[in-house]
């Protein structure tokens, strides 16, 4: 079943995570690989403004994406059988994210490095970098494969109607899990495969929130879950600036790392937040789209076609397009949202290419 509004979300949500690893590309506090080697950064003005009117999202877009993903494989596996589903899953999960750990990323992480003028050969670039198979941005699709096996093997998911105290529940399981994960695996810490970890609690909570509500809640989302939800989100995002300024939390390079784990109010603070925004979050912008993104053409149609490949292929495009920027004498203010916007357009025309042909070739066969 093809559902528009989740369709044109999920072409939003490719969309910003791309300009949103264009960005970290040219921070100072980092998370992509660019700025392992990038040649000029944000002001940190600029950069703490950035993180005030952005940052908050990368707490629980990701966690968006494994709800909708959620949503819909127990009708997948319900249709195609399990033998047929975990294949079909190695086949799409699988095989992009092997191609990208082995080939493609420690290519252009190759690319990148000698751009900047580093003497690093590409089998440096793959056996020392941190974590041993980094798939850059394909950790999402590893992960997602993980769990999507995983469910086919678990007893069937009862669906079931999503409450405000579902939801409730929901937050603070994701937050206690998330606060106590992290005792383990601070946020931003490298594991074999690049698992993310330290996020697991927040995507496996998202997913299985997604399997449990079913088609019925990527339908339509109740509307008294959804204002409680945007309400939460906009409120919580409105108290976080003022927060970080009476903490002292100016300067994100400087004042992450108490955050990131251990037995620290902060890293309990941090995950109560991301545990708020994750599931408040994902019901309101699912809910959003359900009633402001349902219109569909044929262009809108062409780019949800496109956005899984445009997704898989975001990584070796963006790190291509900095280097390419590289010998311009220009600040980070200007080449960060060039890169990200070439990349958005490259990015998507890809999958564009790829996906009509490959209807093509379906109905020519």
């Amino acid at each position: 079943m093809r559902l528009s509004a989740v369709d044109n979300l999920k072409v939003v949500l490719v969309a910003w995570v791309i300009c949103g690893h264009a960005l970290l590309g040219y921070a100072a506090i980092g998370g992509w690989p660019y700025d392992e080697v990038n040649e000029v950064t944000f002001h940190p003005g600029v950069e703490t403004v950035l993180a005030a009117l952005i940052g908050p999202s990368g707490l629980f877009f990701m966690g968006t994406f494994y709800f909708m993903a959620g949503s819909f494989t127990p009708g997948s596996l319900e249709r195609k059988g399990r033998q047929r589903f975990v294949a079909d899953r190695l086949v799409r999960l699988g095989v992009p994210w092997v191609v990208s750990a082995v080939v493609v990323w420690p290519t252009f992480v190759w690319i990148a490095y000698r751009g900047a003028g580093q003497d690093v050969s590409w089998w440096q670039a793959f056996t020392r970098r941190d974590p041993l198979l980094d798939s850059g941005s394909l950790w999402f699709v590893g992960v997602l494969l993980i769990f999507s096996v995983a469910l086919a093997f678990a007893p069937p998911v009862k669906e079931r109607a999503i409450t405000g105290r579902t939801a409730f529940g929901t937050t603070m399981v994701v937050a206690g899990t998330t606060f106590l994960t992290r005792l383990v695996f601070p946020a931003r810490s490298g594991q074999i495969g690049d698992l993310h970890l330290w996020w697991w609690p927040q995507c496996l909570g998202m997913f299985l929130l997604g399997a449990v509500g079913g088609l019925t809640l990527a339908q339509r989302v109740p509307d008294d879950l959804y204002r409680t939800s945007r309400n939460v989100v906009v409120a919580t995002i409105a108290v976080l600036p003022v927060a970080a300024a009476l903490f002292g939390v100016l300067d994100l390079a400087a004042n992450a790392e108490p955050f990131l784990g251990g037995w620290r109010w902060q890293a309990a603070a941090l995950a109560l937040v991301e545990g708020v925004l994750v599931v408040a979050g994902s019901l309101w912008l699912v809910g959003l789209a359900q009633r402001r993104l349902t219109g569909q053409g044929p262009f809108t149609q062409g780019l949800a076609r496109s956005a899984y490949v445009a997704f898989v292929v975001q990584g070796p495009v963006l790190l291509g397009l900095a280097t390419a920027m590289r010998p311009f004498d220009l600040p980070a203010e200007v080449k960060a949202p060039v890169v990200g916007a070439g990349a958005i357009v490259v990015s998507f025309a890809i999958g564009w290419v790829v996906t009509s042909r490959r209807g093509a070739s379906a109905r020519s066969s």
